[in-house]
């Protein structure tokens, strides 16, 4: 597939003033297009470099801004246990009716049993999270990657398997 095919598939008549998603479609099509004619098309492309490194520095920027919030959000809630616990604690006292003490034991346990539960939750969304971003950083990298010759390495490591 020449220049002129791709400029016909993505509508444009220039590569100089492209929009995000035509951006995204050209880097879609990347894998099927000779290595020589997609570096030539980037060449033409002022924007694509910058448009993969913004990408990439917005994804750090909400990823940060997410596990910020994340971090806050988790200190709250066992800062909120903290003093439930000190409460319960103050309350025991050793001329109390066993039954209290028991009661409040109970409390002290399904204290743990949720500061628990909440940090594996925590810990399988931040998991989660991380999957989500290196699927993200690794479609942008491949793109960029495979615009910059990735295909042609990939070739050449092949060709020197024969």
């Amino acid at each position: 597939m020449g220049e002129a095919e791709i400029k016909r598939t993505l509508g444009i008549d220039s590569f100089r003033n492209v929009s995000k998603d035509k951006i995204l479609k050209f880097a879609a099509m990347m894998p099927d297009l000779d290595t020589e004619v997609a570096i030539k098309i980037i060449e033409q492309f002022p924007v694509f470099k910058e448009f993969a490194a913004g990408a990439l520095n917005t994804l750090e920027r909400t990823h940060s801004a997410t596990l910020i919030a994340n971090m806050h959000s988790q200190d709250a809630f066992h800062e909120d246990l903290r003093e439930t616990r000190e409460i319960f604690k103050a309350q025991l006292t050793d001329d109390m009716p066993s039954e209290d003490r028991r009661d409040i034991n109970e409390k002290l346990i399904e204290l743990a049993q949720m500061s628990y539960k909440k940090d594996s939750e925590n810990k399988k969304s931040l998991s989660e999270n991380l999957k989500t971003v290196g699927v993200v950083v690794g479609v942008v990298a491949g793109s960029v990657l495979a615009a910059l010759g990735g295909k042609a390495v990939i070739d050449s490591l092949s060709d020197s398997d024969s």
